[in-house]
């Protein structure tokens, strides 16, 4: 098997990983909230990154504590995954799934707005057009069809949907510039979120889990949202001989996860749901259209 055959698997693998999240935080937010979640993922997320942090790059893991990196790690343990999660969990506490993870995804395209402003790219005709068509897409999906009869079934449900995806971007513009081995700043990073939601359940009160099942579904998580799948997503970038080829699969994930949720969830899937994703998806693909 080649390089590029085995990158194409560990995308895929991701894919479906990530397509089955929406569904498992429906399921395991019936009986844990937000904090509670945060903390069994963000904890079993943290030794997973760490176990593969001291297989391959243990040299690096020794010096992430030290120096400059001390400030960088509580900064980005910060907005992912301790800021970043809350907001998106509470959104899917509010917001169906078909909904919830389709605003989501428009993190990439704010992504290219943060790049022209933080990073200098320049403001080409295509990003405003994918703009516009992507945020189309949104104004499809948060009316629930009804574009000129405006009546949002939950405005802060889709507010804090949109703003996870504004602070995902903002933190993958920092990432470009952190040059560090991914297994290991992600490690770190996890490893600060934990504390702080662990403080953040003991100043809540809701340290105590009234159903220890749905931990379960906190683990699962923790293991194919972040740790192993996020490490698997990388592998299949570092090996790939095209890395925009190999990016484009991860726009498969939220038509798969309809599935998962139709299925599992039994939400009857909207139109307005899948012309509001096949909007958003335009959008981001037209964005990376080269010249």
């Amino acid at each position: 098997m080649t390089n590029n055959t085995r990158s194409y698997l560990f995308a895929f693998i991701a894919v479906i990983c990530w397509s089955t999240v929406p569904t498992a935080f429906k399921l395991t937010l019936q009986g844990l909230s937000p904090e509670q979640l945060l903390l069994v993922a963000s904890l079993t997320s943290t030794i997973v990154l760490f176990i593969i942090s001291v297989i391959t790059t243990r040299k690096e893991l020794i010096s992430e504590f030290k120096g400059k990196f001390i400030l960088r790690n509580i900064l980005l343990g910060a907005i992912n995954p301790f800021i970043y999660y809350l907001i998106l969990f509470e959104a899917y506490s509010l917001l169906p799934a078909q909904e919830a993870q389709p605003l989501n995804q428009t993190w990439t395209v704010l992504l290219a707005i943060l790049s022209v402003i933080f990073l200098k790219e320049k403001l080409s005709i295509k990003i405003i057009i994918g703009l516009l068509v992507s945020f189309l897409g949104v104004w499809v999906i948060s009316t629930r069809g009804n574009i000129f009869d405006v009546k949002f079934e939950s405005p802060l449900g889709i507010s804090l949907a949109l703003l996870s995806s504004f602070i995902w971007a903002f933190y993958w513009i920092i990432n470009i510039k952190d040059k560090r081995k991914p297994p290991v700043k992600l490690f770190a990073s996890f490893f600060m979120a934990t504390i702080y939601i662990l403080i953040y359940n003991l100043l809540l009160g809701t340290f105590q889990f009234e159903n220890v099942n749905f931990v379960f579904g906190g683990i699962y998580i923790g293991l194919f949202e972040m740790g192993i799948t996020f490490y698997i997503w990388m592998k299949s970038l570092e090996i790939s001989k095209n890395r925009a080829k190999t990016s484009t699969f991860i726009l498969l994930t939220p038509f798969i996860s309809l599935l998962f949720v139709s299925f599992v969830l039994n939400e009857k899937i909207l139109l307005s749901s899948i012309v509001g994703l096949i909007l958003i998806v335009m959008g981001i693909l037209i964005q990376q259209i080269k010249k």
